[in-house]
C-alpha cells in the first residue's frame, strides 16, 4: 500500500518522537535516577585517624584566606599539599564566623545561641562539626558541645540534617526551598563524609542521603555558595569566596 506525502510525513514524525524517547529512558534504565544518586552528589570520605583534616579562616598575619586559591597558596606555604577543600560553615558579610570557631585548640569565635532568628542556620536544632584532639570527629547539636572535651578545630552552622538517627523534623518532602548545598555527616565506622550537591536540591533530599548512608548525625554547612575543591574527582571550582574552610592536606 502506498502512503500519501501526509501521512508518510507523520509517520517519519512519529518515529522521531519515539527514537528520542527511547534515548532519554535509555540512561535512567541503566543507571537509575534517584534524588541520592552519584551522578547528582559529590562525595568525599576521609578517614580523620589516617588523613590530615583541618579547618582554615585565617592566615598567620590574620588576613582571612577567604578562597581555595588562596587556601592552595597558604598550605604550599606550610610544605604542604591542599587535597581537599570545602567551604566549611555560615558566615556574615565580612568573612567572620556565625556561630562558634575553634582552631588549633583554640576558640576564636564563641558558639552562637541565638535560639530564634531568621535564616536556615537558626533553624533549631543546630549543630558542630568538630575535629578532637586524638583524631577523631563528630557531628552534635549545639546545646551539647559543651560536653564535647578535647576538641582540635570546630565550626557551627545549620540546621541539623538528622539527629541521633533521625531527621530533622522540619523538613517536607517534596518541598520547594531547593539551593546547591553542601553538608557534612558521621559514618558508622567514624569516617568522616562530605556532600556537596551538584543540582538544586531541598533538605529533605540531602538529609535522607546522610541517612541511607547510615550517619547518626549529618550538618548542614551552606546553600548557594557551596563550592568544593577535589582535583581527585577533577572538581575544581574556584570562584568562591567563604569564611571557614575545612581542608585535606598531605
Amino acid at each position: 500500500m502506498k502512503l500519501n506525502p501526509l501521512k508518510l510525513t507523520q509517520l517519519k514524525t512519529l518515529q522521531i518522537i519515539l527514537f528520542f524517547q527511547i534515548w532519554l529512558l535509555v540512561p535512567c534504565l541503566i543507571f537509575g535516577q534517584t534524588s541520592s544518586s552519584k551522578t547528582e552528589l559529590l562525595t568525599y570520605e576521609v578517614n580523620p585517624e589516617k588523613q590530615t583534616l583541618r579547618l582554615f579562616w585565617k592566615d598567620d598575619n590574620g588576613q582571612i584566606i577567604n578562597d581555595f586559591a588562596s587556601l592552595n597558596q597558604y598550605v604550599s606555604s606550610k610544605g604542604e599539599t591542599l587535597i581537599f577543600a570545602m567551604n566549611g560553615g555560615m558566615f556574615t558579610q565580612s568573612y567572620d564566623p556565625l556561630g562558634l570557631y575553634m582552631e588549633a585548640g583554640t576558640e576564636l569565635h564563641p558558639l552562637n545561641q541565638v535560639q530564634k532568628a531568621y535564616g536556615n542556620f537558626y533553624l533549631q536544632p543546630n549543630g558542630v562539626f568538630f575535629l578532637a584532639k586524638d583524631g577523631k570527629a563528630g557531628v552534635c547539636k549545639s546545646t551539647d558541645f559543651e560536653k564535647i572535651k578535647n576538641v582540635e578545630y570546630a565550626t557551627q552552622s545549620g540546621p541539623m540534617l538528622v539527629i541521633d538517627g533521625k531527621m530533622h523534623p522540619a523538613f517536607n518532602e517534596g518541598s520547594p526551598n531547593v539551593h546547591i548545598r553542601n553538608a557534612v555527616g558521621i559514618l558508622p565506622n567514624g569516617n568522616v563524609l562530605f556532600v556537596m550537591s551538584k543540582r538544586r536540591m531541598n533538605f529533605y533530599e540531602l538529609a535522607s542521603f546522610f541517612m541511607e548512608k547510615g550517619c547518626k548525625n549529618a550538618l548542614y554547612l551552606d546553600g548557594f555558595v557551596s563550592r568544593t575543591y577535589l582535583p581527585a574527582q577533577d572538581w575544581e571550582q574556584m570562584d568562591g569566596r567563604f569564611g571557614v574552610m575545612i581542608g585535606e592536606v598531605k
